[in-house]
């Protein structure tokens, strides 16, 4: 009998877990409903009273906070997330969260602290690099700012806002050579976002900058050799191109010429997971679209959507591709920047 009342009491403990899992769940999406809508008082009213029932649920609690910041409550934010993020099972969401009320209040000292803590737990963590880089830029220690996006691109290659970040840094700096290597492989990890548009019109003055005088290698990192190889092939290869300007059909010029040489005397030694890509899209009959995709609009709106009409076949055939595909870097051995360490 006592064994048979043991079990009945664990049949019911899980059906009433599973009810407040259930009733938790449903909560959270309404709540994110009415996030969506910019409606955060509502949102708040739900997660609360589903939190009178799961009152230790991580999920509903990181959401509440997350509300109360969206809706500018930063002292009762303050109050949920910050317990959050002292759990021994604190995850990435919980010190994203507590970071960003920290950001509204002003609190860098906390802030940077937090975030010390966060990257001790989560050292591989690309968006906790983003995320401390952008609070460092905000109190103008962009030194320590540049080391922290790097530490992100070398630690988790595949997150894309340390090199939304470091190829602003390096576009507004003397150096020539990161501010297009970086914005590439950012508009091709997030090629569709509000943030593509500025990105490649950073990456065509870029190019513009790299050639404006005839020695590339003038004031640049030379001792890397990764750094030397790229602007020795690229200055061999533009010449005559480049002194007629640089537009995107200049410049698909001038890099096909670059890949093709690249890849004959470098790519051995210096893999590059961008390059290959390019080289990729070159053998496909891509590259020439591609280049348009990423210099067209930034450089003449108009122009590229008069090429757009009489290359149709070229643009949807890149468009298709690039739409289907999963542009991934490898996770180690293709990291070349020393620079900013």
């Amino acid at each position: 009998m006592k064994k048979l009342l043991f079990a009945a009491s664990i049949l019911l403990s899980a059906g009433i877990a599973s009810a407040q899992d259930t009733d938790s769940k449903a909560a959270l999406e309404t709540a994110k409903g009415f996030v969506r809508q910019g409606d955060y008082p509502n949102a708040i009213l739900i997660l609360n009273r589903a939190l009178q029932k799961d009152a230790s649920n991580f999920e509903l609690q990181k959401d509440l906070a997350f509300a109360y910041y969206l809706q500018r409550d930063y002292a009762h934010a303050m109050g949920v997330a910050k317990p959050l993020a002292e759990r021994e099972d604190a995850d990435v969401q919980s010190f994203q969260i507590l970071g960003l009320v920290y950001k509204a209040l002003e609190e860098r000292k906390d802030c940077e602290k937090m975030y010390r803590t966060a990257l001790k737990k989560y050292p591989n963590e690309g968006v906790l690099y983003s995320e401390y880089g952008e609070m460092l830029w905000s109190k103008k220690d962009f030194k320590e700012s540049i080391k922290q996006w790097e530490k992100g691109i070398e630690s988790d290659p595949n997150h894309s806002g340390n090199y939304y970040n470091a190829a602003k840094y390096y576009y507004f700096t003397q150096d020539k050579v990161w501010s297009t290597i970086y914005g590439e492989i950012f508009v091709n990890l997030e090629s569709y976002s509000k943030r593509t548009p500025e990105i490649k019109t950073i990456l065509l003055d870029s190019y513009k900058k790299l050639f404006t005088d005839g020695n590339l290698t003038k004031g640049q990192d030379m001792k890397n050799n990764f750094v030397r190889l790229f602007l020795e092939t690229i200055q061999s290869q533009s010449g005559y191109i480049a002194s007629n300007g640089i537009t995107p059909e200049s410049l698909s010029a001038i890099r096909t010429k670059f890949i093709v040489d690249w890849f004959a005397k470098n790519a051995t030694g210096h893999p590059f997971r961008l390059f290959d890509y390019q080289q990729q899209l070159l053998k496909g009959g891509m590259f020439e679209a591609y280049n348009q995709w990423i210099f067209g609009a930034a450089a003449n709106l108009g122009a590229y959507e008069n090429w757009t009409k009489l290359h149709a076949e070229e643009a949807n055939q890149f468009n298709n591709f690039q739409r289907n595909r999963v542009f991934k870097l490898p996770a180690t051995g293709q990291y070349y920047q020393t620079a900013s360490k």
